[in-house]
């Protein structure tokens, strides 16, 4: 016995046909028949089908009791014929069909494709049932039922079966369409190109949430109030969902509502370009090659800037399209558009929008949340707001102390949102930027000893990219500091971090030393399809991608490949890299630091001249690619630490310590004898500042927890003097 193609029932008719076998016994069946199937429908509510019977019985004035008790009789006594084939049902069964249940089956199935929908429903199978060639036919007509009648209320119900397109401009026509912004300069230029004689097929460019298919949306219901070019009756889309359940016929039935009109193609690459990245099998895509070569339908495709570049080397779409632009929204027009989804967030969410609430999604999200274009990203940080404020109102949590409870969504609450999304704290994100990095070498001092030349440099060129003057898509800035060790460069690259992005933990350090070999790129941006590790992508692409704001720190990166050279030439002229699914990873909002010992022979000194420099310089440049040098902002040059420099360094790490002790109910006194003699015990100084942390940990953390486990402690902080003697260290209590 062959099986029904599972295709072609959907979901809610599988579910019915199941409830009804499992009805079989009670009428003394082994076949499943449309009979049996009829009086499933009359008891089953959410069904179409009961709901068109419920809608014409008011209308004709009948009750679905009286057709009930007739469908009953029939049930009993319509075993049928066995029509060779099966269904599974919910429970995995094989369940034999009647040759007049598959019969409406396929009946269905034609009444479905006339109306562009690809599976059969409960309503498709009522209509069905109306065939004179049905023996249901009779039962049905006598109450005035038709089959024309059923088919005209299929659009009416629930579950009707999934449309395979929607069609834009006839929504804008009934008034079911959505208020939409229209970006007038594009749509003038979209028009502008609809008007031509010939050729008139456009793929609108840009990324994804930039509104691409918005625009179109637009179009429509300009086309819906008689505006634009005369001659285009419909703007069709295909459901992404029959797309994927069947996609021959899907682009068919799209193509056939979209003749004399437009047909929208999300994804258009996957239709085109390289058949190796072509989505779907080569006779669905012939459907829209020749589409594009014709001129029945309007194709309007949408794809971003790198898949462009792919799909114009292909001669169809260089010879027969037309390429538009679509940038992202201005932070003018984004305020505009949260403005028309004011009240569908209102609604949705049972929430007040404020106005200064809604202009801090929209400056938030053109600030800090780089992943996802304007509108969009101002759109999901207004929605995440409003759900928390929902969220903190109806449980009344007390972890989010900095939301409101009163249902308002406010600037703070958008700010608490902003800060969960790009994990940079609250506090960071509302501060004043100008004052922030007017302020910045100041700042970047508190942490870093001397190296007033490093800083200088490093600051110029990040408050330069923040106030607009770079390359957005580039990183924001991008360094080469060269020095000895202990010197200062890891510690201004976790400076950077903590005063842009809130954290010192917002930083990614890659030892070049382990990407010596030309395989280990794959462990940067992960290996291709295939390989082994496929599925859990880069170290550095996927820390970006969850961690957009952060800094990238290649440690001793002249040891790296050269393969991996050309990964940095990319990352800084594009701002991007591709891992190895094909997943793209934005770095607009790092920064890049690349650390160097190159030279550092030449640095030993605290104070720099000319000559140290030429030295140093000779070095780099007979090592590094031009290519690789002219992409950098700054090269930073870190010199040797002086004695008193060194001390001042202690003293930052010494109140780190009394910081912790703190943490743990001490408080530590340290006499400046103690401090002298912790500096006297550095017998390296040319290692600049790194041996004072292990001094540190040996002659103070250490001693002093040997000290506290053999002491009694009373209730209170302990506080404990540590002084100096000629034998070390003195601890006292």
């Amino acid at each position: 016995m062959s099986a029904l193609n599972p295709n072609i029932p959907s979901p809610e008719l599988a579910r019915l046909m199941s409830d009804a076998a499992a009805k079989r016994s009670a009428y003394g069946l082994k076949l499943l028949t449309p009979q049996l199937l009829l009086r499933v429908f009359l008891d089953d509510k959410d069904a179409a089908a009961h709901q068109i019977l419920t809608k014409l019985a008011q209308q004709r004035g009948f009750k679905l009791d009286e057709l009930r008790g007739r469908v009953e009789t029939m049930a009993r006594h319509a075993p049928g014929r066995d029509a060779q084939f099966s269904f599974t049902d919910d429970y995995g069964q094989a369940i034999p069909l009647a040759d007049e249940m598959l019969f409406a089956l396929d009946e269905g199935l034609t009444i479905a494709q006339a109306r562009d929908e690809l599976k059969v429903s409960s309503g498709h199978i009522l209509a069905a049932m109306l065939d004179p060639r049905m023996t249901t036919y009779g039962v049905l007509q006598r109450l005035g039922l038709t089959q024309s009648g059923i088919i005209a209320s299929l659009g009416d119900v629930a579950a009707s079966g999934a449309p395979v397109i929607y069609d834009f401009m006839a929504e804008a026509q009934a008034g079911k369409a959505q208020p939409l912004y229209q970006r007038e300069n594009l749509l003038k230029e979209m028009i502008s190109l609809l008007a031509l004689s010939g050729k008139r097929h456009i793929i609108l460019v840009g990324e994804e949430g930039v509104g691409k298919r918005t625009l179109v949306y637009s179009l429509a219901q300009l086309l819906a109030e008689g505006k634009g070019p005369p001659n285009l009756r419909s703007v069709v889309q295909m459901n992404e969902s029959a797309l994927l359940e069947n996609p021959l016929a899907a682009v068919r039935a799209a193509l056939r509502r979209a003749s004399g009109g437009l047909l929208l193609v999300p994804g258009v690459e996957r239709f085109f370009g390289d058949r190796l990245r072509m989505k779907f099998p080569h006779q669905v895509s012939n459907e829209l090659h020749k589409a594009l070569l014709g001129t029945e339908q309007v194709i309007i495709g949408t794809t971003d800037q790198v898949n462009y570049d792919r799909l114009n080397q292909d001669p169809l779409i260089r010879q027969n399209s037309h390429r538009l632009l679509v940038p992202a929204a201005t932070p003018e027009e984004t305020r505009a558009i949260l403005a028309l989804h004011r009240q569908r967030l209102e609604q949705e969410y049972e929430v007040t929008m404020t106005q200064d609430g809604l202009s801090a999604a929209a400056a938030l999200a053109h600030q800090y949340i780089k992943t996802t274009p304007l509108p969009t990203s101002a759109i999901q940080l207004a929605e995440r707001a409003a759900a928390l404020v929902r969220m903190v109102r109806q449980e009344h949590l007390a972890n989010l102390p900095q939301v409101n409870s009163d249902g308002r969504v406010d600037k703070d609450d958008v700010t608490a949102a902003a800060s969960l999304i790009t994990k940079i704290p609250m506090n960071k994100l509302g501060e004043e930027e100008q004052s922030k990095y007017a302020n910045m070498v100041e700042r970047l001092h508190e942490r870093i000893i001397g190296q007033e030349e490093a800083i200088l440099a490093v600051s110029r060129a990040v408050k330069t990219a923040r106030v607009g003057l770079r390359d957005a898509k580039r990183p924001i800035g991008s360094f080469l500091f060269l020095g000895p060790s202990g010197v200062g460069k890891s510690e201004l690259a976790k400076a950077l971090a903590e005063f842009m992005f809130g954290t010192e933990n917002a930083m990614i350090t890659l030892d070049m030393s382990e990407y010596q070999e030309e395989a280990s790129v794959n462990r940067l941006i992960g290996p291709p399809p295939g390989y082994v590790g496929f599925e859990g992508g880069g170290q550095l692409t996927n820390f970006v991608r969850e961690r957009p704001y952060t800094v990238v720190l290649f440690d001793e990166v002249e040891k790296a490949h050269n393969k991996v050279f050309d990964l940095l030439l990319q990352l800084l002229d594009e701002g991007r890299l591709t891992d190895g699914q094909g997943r793209l990873t934005t770095f607009s909002e790092t920064v890049v630091i690349m650390t160097s010992n190159l030279g550092s022979r030449h640095l030993l000194t605290p104070v720099l001249g000319e000559h140290e420099r030429e030295m140093v310089m000779g070095e780099v440049h007979r090592f590094f690619r031009p290519e690789f040098l002219n992409r950098l902002d700054e090269i930073v040059m870190f010199h040797q630490l002086n004695q008193e420099q060194l001390a001042q360094i202690l003293d930052l790490l010494l109140k780190r310590e009394l910081k912790l002790a703190e943490q743990q109910g001490l408080k530590l006194e340290i006499t400046p004898a103690a401090r002298q003699w912790l500096l006297a015990q550095n017998d390296e100084p040319h290692f600049g500042a790194r041996p004072l942390r292990r001094i540190i940990a040996r002659h103070l953390r250490d001693p002093l927890a040997n000290f506290l486990l053999t002491q009694k402690r009373g209730e209170g902080a302990a506080e404990i003097t540590i002084d100096a003697t000629s034998e070390g260290l003195k601890f006292q209590q």
